[in-house]
């Protein structure tokens, strides 16, 4: 099957490293020209620059795509690759803006047959790969609790195009999110509160919440974009808990204990290669799935993003 990345940035250079480590033959299509001799002295891969619509212009859409670009670009290049033919795209997290590009991607996919899986790389980290070996060890995660604060003077000052700052909950934020309802399961019943405002995030700046997720897991959470913090999740079973702080890490505390202990990963790759991503582009070059956000799962996910961020709050006013 062909393959194109969609992309010359940072993030293309770290599929790149993992697609040559496998021996994946590939495509690249990039925009601009600084970009493009970035990667390519970086990879040793040329670049086709001009855009996608460009590309298209001049070859068929390949069979499958990995689409890693910027928030704001996500979407469009998403579903232009649909309506083209690709039946198959890996897209970067979290598959655009806002909840409406993201089911215009869904809508554009179920028209085409085609599939979208989101990239939620830390799905495929070492050490959720031994927290799920753990969990269903111990018959399953009992509770949860987790904290994704984000760095407001760092974020603050960053060039980025508009709507992407005032998204951050879903464009950031989400890779902690995501994890821990993947490992707990997403919220069927729960509350939700938010305080204070930033320039650059109206919606909120502190969050907190609280419920049981569909596997009957009690959850809740905290962050306050305004103080000092880092993302972590806690993750208890009737034998264990389980810490990612960082999240590349996993350290367990034993029932009748209090000692925590850092466990020895298998993470040879997550060292090599940005977390996670090895894994997650073996997987789906191999169409093996059970791991991925699909696009559908993600347009029901943003239902409980949207009301986690206050996004709904502000659009109502």
């Amino acid at each position: 099957m062909s393959l194109w990345l969609i992309g010359a940035g940072e993030m293309a250079q770290d599929y790149a490293k993992v697609l040559l480590h496998l021996k994946q033959k590939f495509g690249v299509i990039g925009r601009g020209g600084a970009s493009a001799k970035k990667f390519e002295l970086a990879n040793g891969v040329s670049v086709n620059v001009g855009g996608l619509t460009s590309a298209l212009a001049v070859s068929a859409a390949p069979d499958q795509a990995i689409v890693a670009v910027g928030v704001d670009q996500l979407a469009g290049l998403a579903i232009e690759l649909i309506r083209r033919g690709t039946r198959r795209i890996l897209l970067e997290k979290p598959g655009g803006l806002n909840a409406a590009e993201i089911s215009a991607i869904a809508a554009s996919a179920r028209e085409h047959s085609a599939t979208v899986l989101i990239a939620y790389n830390r799905r495929f980290y070492a050490s959720t790969n031994l927290a799920r070996e753990f969990i269903d060890a111990d018959g399953g995660a009992t509770s949860c609790t987790f904290e994704f604060t984000e760095w407001s003077h760092v974020i603050a000052p960053l060039a980025k195009p508009a709507g992407v700052k005032e998204s951050w909950f879903l464009a950031n934020s989400t890779h902690v999110v995501d994890l821990a309802f993947h490992l707990c399961g997403f919220p069927k019943d729960w509350r939700v509160w938010h305080s204070g405002a930033l320039d650059w995030h109206p919606s909120a700046a502190r969050f907190c919440g609280s419920g049981v997720t569909d596997r009957g897991v009690l959850f809740s959470y905290h962050a306050d974009w305004e103080a000092p913090g880092r993302w972590g999740i806690e993750v208890l079973t009737r034998k264990r808990r389980l810490i990612f702080r960082p999240m590349e890490q996993l350290q367990v505390v034993a029932l009748g204990t209090t000692r925590m202990d850092s466990v020895p990963l298998n993470d040879a790759q997550d060292r090599e290669f940005k977390p996670g991503l090895h894994g997650q582009v073996s997987a789906f070059l191999a169409q093996d799935d059970q791991l991925f956000c699909t696009i559908d799962e993600q347009v029901s996910h943003c239902a409980v993003y949207d009301e986690m961020a206050g996004y709904g709050h502000i659009a109502s006013l």
